[in-house]
């Protein structure tokens, strides 16, 4: 294909040295989980294999497509569509697993439709935002009244499910878009120092009135226990914090080896999903997390530098959708992990099992990959004009 030679390497590389690695660690991390599901050893180890494949070929897919088709306005209102209509479905038919709907039981594997509206989000934003920059500019309020409709409906849907993680992580995306946008300075600060405040203002309404408080679930408010104190109730809520922390603090700096990990064995639960970074810590200790996290951190800081690079304002705001979410739920993760945000279910981009999960971010890839293969050839023709 003619479109390789255009192929980002540090995108691409970075990428699927991050899957192959998760694909491992997925492995050792639930070894001793599938025994008690009565599996076999390897049958997390090979579904997550295929999903990387799957995503993989994905992410080719759409980095071959031509990049003015990415603009395709009955393309991006079908996929919104769609997505409404996933987390609808969810509501009504979907199955309750430890409190929430998450997932779309389709019989091989499960579709959860939060991880795809965010996707749907980057994409519709980057769309809709490049197209009213000057409106934006002109008249704020007016400009964002359509999609922040639109965006509210989505993320209220993922509130009530209750996917409290996946809610912020899309907020998060719309507020960095939304900067990104051309809203001025002002407004941007009024509206990141509120954003704090209301954060803020719950957690300690949260801290003072506990299940009292309407939609908040009992199993919620013990995550928040659980962030304050986890050795209060190390037997109930803060279980996972504290073998966390037992996992990172046996593995040292040079860790206790692949597949050596103690905390897999039954004390840490689900350790191959949003957990499977304490594993990681145990087995190849502070200096393979480190390896793991310097690599996530280039592949989102060369996005974020496609971006900058990107004249066209659509590009350059689908890159700086995908690199935030990269960054926020990475940082949510690690946040959970290591006591510094209350355990929110989120996994580690690339690395934990999820099916979901690992094709919406090989999509993403394939999305990245698409731009920056856009401004290659862009500045190759310019070359060869002067030439």
């Amino acid at each position: 294909m003619n479109k390789l030679k255009y192929l980002d390497q540090f995108v691409f590389i970075p990428y699927f040295v991050l899957s192959i690695f998760g694909i491992l660690m997925v492995y050792s991390a639930s070894s001793y989980a599938v025994i008690g599901q009565g599996k076999p050893p390897e049958y997390y180890f090979l579904r997550q294999a295929v999903f990387v494949c799957v995503g993989l070929f994905f992410s080719v897919f759409i980095f071959s497509i031509k990049y003015s088709h990415l603009k395709y306005k009955k393309s991006i209102k079908y996929t919104i569509l769609f997505t409404v209509v996933l987390l609808i479905y969810l509501l009504i038919f979907g199955e309750e697993i430890n409190g929430a709907k998450g997932w779309i039981d389709i019989g091989i594997v499960g579709i959860q439709p939060a991880e795809f509206a965010k996707l749907s989000v980057i994409w519709y934003f980057a769309y809709i935002f490049s197209r009213r920059q000057q409106q934006i500019i002109r008249n704020f309020l007016s400009s964002m009244k359509q999609p922040t409709y639109l965006f509210g409906m989505i993320l209220f849907l993922i509130i009530i499910q209750p996917d409290v993680g996946g809610a912020v992580i899309i907020l998060f995306i719309g507020i960095i878009m939304i900067f990104a946008s051309g809203v001025s300075t002002k407004l941007g600060v009024t509206m990141g120092t509120f954003g704090i405040a209301l954060i803020l203002g719950a957690v300690e309404l949260v801290r003072t009135f506990g299940t009292r408080l309407p939609l908040l679930q009992t199993y919620q408010y013990n995550r928040f226990l659980a962030f304050w104190d986890p050795f209060e109730v190390s037997e109930s809520a803060g279980l996972q914090l504290v073998n966390s922390y037992y996992a990172l603090s046996r593995g040292g700096i040079f860790g206790v080896g692949i597949g050596q990990s103690v905390q897999k064995t039954g004390y840490l639960p689900e350790p191959y999903t949003d957990f499977i970074v304490s594993i990681l810590g145990e087995e190849l200790g502070l200096l393979g997390v480190v390896m793991i996290l310097s690599l996530f951190c280039f592949l989102i800081l060369r996005i974020y530098l496609i971006a900058i690079r990107t004249k066209d304002p659509f590009g350059s705001l689908l890159c700086i959708g995908i690199a935030t979410m990269f960054l926020v739920q990475g940082s949510i993760n690690l946040g959970g992990v290591l006591g510094l945000l209350p355990i929110t279910g989120v996994t580690f981009p690339f690395i934990s099992y999820g099916g979901s999960s690992t094709l919406v971010l090989a999509m993403s890839i394939g999305l990245v990959l698409n731009v920056s293969a856009m401004n290659k050839k862009n500045e190759i023709e310019k070359l060869n004009d002067k030439g």
